[in-house]
């Protein structure tokens, strides 16, 4: 299992009940990929873009942290990628030192 973080940016101009119900859309992709959620997601809300992304001036802020096996969330970056509500995602592997600090259990 290898360690990673995930961010979420919805668009802004979306509703919040909506765009907080990404929070369930992406934990749920997580699993179903075999992957498992580590802690609570980050939900950080609605906050300014430094600069306008697709003329956006907002969005919502979702952080996930999370364990999966190598490529089990290509599935899940493929959805968010076709997905007119999320203006931006990033998917990062954590280094083993730091997924380690975090308290996150790394068997490779």
């Amino acid at each position: 299992m290898r360690a990673y973080e995930l961010m979420v940016i919805v668009d802004g101009d979306t509703d919040e009940p909506k765009a907080h119900s990404f929070v369930k859309t992406v934990s749920d992709g997580i699993v179903e990929a075999g992957g498992s959620v580590h802690g609570q997601p980050d939900w950080w809300g609605k906050r300014p873009f430094a600069y306008p992304i697709d003329k956006k001036d907002a969005g919502y802020y979702l952080v996930v942290e999370c364990l999966a096996e190598g490529g089990a969330l290509d599935e899940l970056e493929r959805q968010l990628r076709l997905a007119d509500e999320i203006v931006r995602h990033k998917l990062i592997r954590l280094p083993d030192a730091e997924a380690e600090r975090r308290g996150m259990a790394v068997s490779a």
